[in-house]
C-alpha cells in the first residue's frame, strides 16, 4: 500500500503546496503533477493508494426541522476549537478542493482502466476501491517540529500520512475517525471531487462522512 499525505496551499509561494509518503521515502513541494506520478507509478505496480489531503472534505449539515438552522456553519464532533468554519478552516477547504479535483483529473485520465475511490475505509479495506481519500488535520499540538531542513508543510505532510497509517494499521479495533459530522448529515466533498473528475464512485458516499486524519502529540522519551 502506499499512504501519501498532502500538506495543501498556494502553488504560488515557494513551499506552500507539500507532499511526503507514510515512509519519508517520497517527499516535496509545489509541482503537484510530482505525487500524482507516485500515485499512477503505485497503481501500476498493483498497489492501493490512501491519501490524506488537509482541507476539510466533508462538512455537516443540520437538519432542517425545528431550529436546526441555528446549528449551521457549527464546528464538527471532536474538531474542539478548530472548527472547519473558522478562517483557516474555510481558506484550506477553498483552496483544497481545487488541488484535490485537480489532482484526481490527472489521476483519471492517466488511468488506462477506470479509477474507482472511495472515502469509505471498509470499501477501502475489502479491496472495492483502489484510491482511498481521507481529510488530515495537523493542528496544535499534532503539529510536528520540521527537523534536518524540511519545511513546515513538508513535516506536515509526513505527519498526516503517518497518522493515516496508524488508523489504517489498526483497523478494526478502533474508531476509524478522529472528527465527525454526525449527528448533523455530511456533505462529502471528497466524493464530490472524484464524481467531478470522472471517477467510479458510489453516489451515496456525497452523504457519508469522511475519516478525518488527526496528526497526534509525539510521544515523549
Amino acid at each position: 500500500m502506499f499512504i501519501l499525505g498532502i500538506d495543501i496551499g498556494s502553488v504560488r509561494r515557494p513551499g506552500g503546496f507539500a507532499w511526503a509518503d507514510s515512509s519519508g521515502t517520497h517527499s516535496g513541494t509545489d509541482d503537484p503533477s510530482a505525487p500524482a506520478l507516485l500515485i499512477e507509478r503505485a497503481l501500476a505496480e498493483g498497489r492501493q493508494v490512501a491519501i490524506a489531503v488537509e482541507c476539510p472534505l466533508s462538512v455537516p449539515v443540520p437538519a432542517t426541522t425545528g431550529r436546526g438552522w441555528e446549528a449551521l456553519g457549527r464546528a464538527r464532533t471532536g474538531e474542539g476549537n478548530r472548527s472547519w468554519s473558522a478562517g483557516a478552516g474555510s481558506g484550506s477547504l477553498a483552496t483544497g478542493l481545487v488541488q484535490l479535483t485537480w489532482l484526481l483529473h490527472h489521476l483519471v485520465e492517466h488511468s488506462p482502466v477506470g479509477l474507482r475511490v472511495t472515502t469509505q475505509v471498509p470499501l477501502f479495506a475489502s479491496g472495492h476501491a483502489r484510491v482511498l481519500l481521507v481529510e488530515a488535520m495537523v493542528t496544535s499540538s499534532g503539529k510536528p517540529v520540521p527537523v534536518d531542513g524540511v519545511g513546515q508543510d513538508e513535516a506536515d505532510a509526513l505527519a498526516a500520512a503517518r497518522r493515516l497509517a496508524e488508523i489504517l494499521g489498526s483497523l478494526p479495533e478502533h474508531p476509524p475517525s478522529d472528527v465527525r459530522c454526525a449527528p448533523a448529515g455530511a456533505l462529502n466533498l471528497a466524493a464530490t471531487a472524484a464524481l467531478h473528475a470522472g471517477a467510479e464512485i458510489d453516489p451515496a458516499e456525497l452523504r457519508q462522512d469522511v475519516v478525518v486524519a488527526r496528526a497526534l502529540p509525539a510521544q515523549s522519551g
